[in-house]
């Protein structure tokens, strides 16, 4: 079997630089080069980027598991049976130090949205033998990398033209509100944000109890930044007292894709794949949240796919071989018979 390769590109971001929450501004991105790149140096290729999930970036793709292959391994595997045209696969890393950026600009964490469209997207258009249009470039992502994916293709269809998103955030009464009672008193045994922050970096063990704290504090920097507040993030309830606190809801839910879709309505017909999935049994209730999104697009007249699976939320890389052979034929990649 022919495989590809794994470009690993050290990225100095302008953008980056001087962020906020003191993040570096250089960034080991990995690009993987299908099997034909090296071979045929005439010919240009579909471009995607894939998304991590929440605390990941994205060389975690690329990790090697018995059981899951990377995501190298099963770009060649798809490949090489023929279910797959040939792209360049680009694995953006948005981490930050509050878990992850959820592809936004934020004050409290940095310019990511505009990281990835302004500076890597040019660049890999600039770099590699690309074939340089939205029609050509698609994005994908699993969980907080679905949300992204929704997002960008939302905001910026004028880049990204095939979009899947893999367990996506929405519907955020679901998949955050019923975690905010145990963040809020998380936060207040550990003294505040910051004292809570400092604890769990410390940790070489972290609590399933710090992560639910760890990423209600992550959402707060993306949806709510707030430079007044400790570590520059309001939260959605009193940390005394433990009180919901609407107006900063009010700005949590102005992100929602489900609240959004209709003032970007255009933007997702013009798409040329619009795929959603989600697992049955989602531990974030986020296929109730896909099914909303489904039915929304639907009503907006929105060409999509939405389909569902028998499984939960962690451990479904499984479903890219599902996506990706969807996302590089919608783009212009012809999958070759082995």
């Amino acid at each position: 079997m022919s495989r590809g390769r794994v470009l690993m590109v050290e990225f100095e971001s302008d953008v980056l630089r001087g962020n906020p929450a003191g993040d570096p501004h250089v960034r080991r991105i990995p690009i993987y080069l299908p099997p034909s790149y090296d071979r045929d140096e005439t010919r240009r290729f579909p471009v995607l980027l894939v998304l991590s999930g929440f605390t990941g970036r994205g060389r975690m793709l690329l990790n090697d598991s018995t059981f899951s292959p990377s995501l190298d391994d099963r770009l060649d595997a798809l490949i090489g049976s023929g279910q797959c045209g040939e792209a360049i696969v680009v694995m953006p890393d948005c981490w930050t130090r509050f878990g992850g950026s959820q592809y936004l600009d934020s004050a409290a964490t940095g310019r990511y949205e505009t990281h990835l469209v302004s500076e890597l997207v040019p660049w890999v258009d600039a770099n590699l033998r690309t074939m340089p249009s939205r029609d050509h470039r698609g994005v994908v992502g699993k969980s907080s990398g679905g949300f992204g994916a929704l997002t960008l293709g939302m905001k910026h269809a004028d880049v990204f033209g095939a979009v899947a998103s893999h367990s996506g955030d929405a519907y955020f009464e679901y998949c955050y509100r019923p975690d905010m009672a145990l963040a809020c008193s998380v936060l207040q045994r550990a003294g505040g944000p910051k004292a809570f922050l400092q604890a769990f970096d410390a940790k070489p063990q972290k609590g399933k109890d710090d992560f639910v704290a760890y990423n209600m504090l992550g959402m707060a920097a993306a949806y709510s930044p707030d430079p007044s507040a400790e570590l520059g993030v309001a939260l959605p309830f009193d940390l005394a007292t433990g009180e919901f606190r609407e107006d900063v809801w009010k700005r949590w839910l102005a992100f929602d894709p489900i609240a959004i879709a209709g003032e970007h309505a255009d933007a997702l017909r013009s798409l040329r794949l619009l795929f959603l999935d989600c697992g049955t049994r989602d531990e974030f209730h986020l296929h109730h949240g896909t099914r909303m999104l489904a039915r929304r697009f639907a009503s907006l007249g929105v060409p999509h796919e939405h389909l569902e699976y028998e499984d939960g939320h962690m451990n479904v890389s499984y479903r890219y071989d599902v996506s990706l052979p969807r996302l590089t034929a919608a783009l212009g990649a012809t999958a070759k018979k082995p």
